[in-house]
């Protein structure tokens, strides 16, 4: 493999692997391999830059399911139902900006999201938990209308459960 695929390989494991905002590890990986005076110096085409921003988006996509799973409402990992909006913003924003369209990402987020609610309105009304949403109704919804999602698909009185 030559040196310009390997550090591809490398910066794009790192971007896929980054935080909460994928986006900062994209910029670090960029300017690192592009103009850091102790970075590579390679010369990066369209198709490298998309080969990162890819990664950008399959880590926004991980993130957002991880707090869409109701399997991770118990977990230190779980961030909750308002940053998986805030996520899905992101995502959405990245994706227009890389000229990519959002909505071949919008019937799985909004299957999961389904899920979710459908799953934690059983568990709060048999008693086996309280709720754990921890966004106002108008975020959720607005997060719902983001993934083309109408209230009607929503569990009935979904917005008892949010605890803002």
């Amino acid at each position: 493999m030559a040196e310009k695929e390997f550090l591809l390989e490398e910066e794009k494991l790192l971007v896929r692997n980054s935080g909460e905002i994928p986006e900062v590890a994209l910029h670090g990986s960029l300017y690192y391999l592009t103009a850091d005076p102790e970075g590579p110096g390679v010369e990066l085409g369209p198709g490298d830059v998309a080969a990162l921003g890819e990664q950008v988006i399959a880590r926004y996509l991980e993130i957002i399911h991880r707090d869409l799973d109701p399997g991770n409402r118990d977990k230190s990992i779980y961030r909750g139902l308002a940053r998986a909006a805030v996520n899905w913003q992101r995502l959405a924003r990245f994706c227009r900006k890389a000229n990519r369209d959002e909505g071949e990402f919008r019937a799985e987020c909004a299957a999961a999201l389904r899920g979710f609610l459908t799953r934690e309105a059983a568990d709060v009304r048999a008693g086996h938990r309280r709720s754990c949403i921890n966004c106002p109704a108008e975020t959720l919804a607005e997060l719902a209308a983001a993934l083309g999602l109408v209230p009607a698909e929503l569990p009935a009185g979904w917005q008892d459960f949010c605890l803002w």
